[in-house]
Parts: structure tokens; sequence; C-alpha cells
């Protein structure tokens, strides 16, 4: 039996790691570090530290990393990805059996929360090879921290949140019946399928992490220039990691958008 620990560690920001996850991180006896190719280092170094810093026992936990397979990049998205986890499964289970061949505990490490837009809950199912009973530890989410950076409350006061993601929001436009829209894994630019009267934007890249980069405004204002800081930073890092909330707002006299406070 090989026990599972799904562990959530926020945006980037080490202090974001919580208690539970310092617990799993030093019950594990294996420890699963994903490789994303060169471009994406900082994911995997930000891991490393993770482990050198609240390992209590790095004789004890083996760290072993491998790497992701690549997703297929057909225009068929969802059979793409079902592939994709499949193939993520098969190695999964491999290291697995490879290091535990009698059973233990195994760590990964997950950015954000593993039920947001993280397939790593999705995958565990695929594994087929090997027996597993599956623990989730909450992380902080990027919407958290975005929120917690603009200093702005998630929702409109009494109004509902839609999350969604720029696949989504291109193909279907505004949902109806809610006042504020999340948008995660655009890969660039999908409020621009919107009409930008009435909408304020609060935009946050690399959140939690030492590069990371805000802007807020009228999404009629601020959409090329969110673009525009979007490309610059990808050129200079080599990946980009954003996700922003769209909202419904009124404009005051002066121009500037009356804030609802949350509830």
């Amino acid at each position: 039996m090989i026990r599972l620990s799904l562990i959530g560690i926020g945006t980037g920001n080490p202090e974001h790691v919580t208690l539970a996850a310092v617990r799993a991180l030093n019950e594990a006896d294996l420890i699963l570090l994903p490789r994303k190719g060169e471009a994406k280092s900082d994911l995997v170094d930000l891991r490393r530290l993770l482990c050198r810093n609240l390992l209590n026992d790095s004789s004890r936990t083996r760290v072993v990393e491998f790497d992701l397979p690549q997703r297929d990049a057909r225009a068929d998205y969802l059979g793409a990805v079902d592939d994709w986890h499949g193939a993520i499964a098969r190695v999964w289970a491999g290291l697995m059996e490879s290091h535990l061949p009698e059973g233990g505990r195994v760590g990964m490490l997950i950015w954000g929360d593993p039920s947001l837009y993280d397939s790593s809950l999705r995958i565990a199912e695929r594994v087929a090879e090997v027996e597993l009973q599956v623990e989730i530890v909450p992380g902080i989410t990027s919407l958290q921290v975005l929120t917690a950076e603009h200093r702005i409350p998630l929702n409109a006061l009494a109004e509902p949140v839609q999350i969604t993601t720029g696949r989504r929001l291109r193909e279907r436009g505004w949902p109806d019946d809610v006042a504020s829209v999340a948008v995660m894994l655009d890969s660039g630019g999908a409020f621009e399928a919107l009409p930008p009267e009435g909408l304020y934007i609060w935009w946050g890249a690399y959140l939690g992490m030492d590069k990371q980069s805000l802007l807020d405004g009228w999404l009629a204002d601020m959409a090329a220039s969110i673009l525009a800081r979007r490309a610059a930073l990808r050129e200079q890092h080599g990946w980009i990691m954003d996700v922003y909330l769209l909202a419904r707002r009124d404009a005051g006299p002066d121009g500037n958008h009356i804030d609802n406070a949350g509830e």
C-alpha cells in the first residue's frame, strides 16, 4: 500500500507553507519532484529549497526528481490532456514501485492547492499499478494571494464569484448572473474577448515569488498594459504564471471605480 500525500505549497512564498504541509513532508519516505524543463526551472528550484529547509532528517526521506512527460499540443485539447495524464500516472507508478516496493508514504509538492485547477488528484486516480491511499494537504491558492496583495475581497457584497479558465472565457464570454469572474490558466489576453465597459481588473503574475508583478484598473485602460507587461515578463523569465479577477463596477463622478466592500 502506498499512502500518497498531495501537499499544497502555495504560490512561491516559503512562508505560505502550512504546518500540516511540513508534517506531511517529514512523514514521507519518498518525495517526488517533477522537472518541467529548463524554462520552468524556478518551479523545481523552489521545491528543492522547501525540502532542504523543512525536512528534519534528509537521510531518512529520499527526494527523487523526474522529468514530467510533455503534453501533445494538438487541437483536441481534452484528448491530449487525457493522454498526458495517463502518461504521468504511469511514470508515478513506476517510481513508486521502484523506490518503495514494499509500500510506504510518498509526498508530492503541489503548486497552490491540489483542489483548484490542478490535475494531481485526477492523475492519482489513473494509477492502476499500485494500490494508493490519497491524502490531501490544502495550500494557499493564487486567488488568495492575488486578493491579499491587491487588498480586495474576492466577492462583491452578497454576490457570487465564478472561477474559470482563459479558454472558457474566450469560448463562452461573461457568465450569467455573476458579478465577479476569477480567471486562471489563461494563455494570454482572454479578457480581450469581453466588452470592456464597466469591467475592472486586478491582475498578478508570479504571485508570492520575489518577481511578483501586479496591475489593476479599468479593463478598457489596462488591457494593453497587462499584455505588454505579461509579454515582457515571459521574455525575461522564460515562463509566465498569472491570474486575474474581473468585476463589474460602477464608476464614480471622478471616473474611479466604486469598490463595494465584500462580506
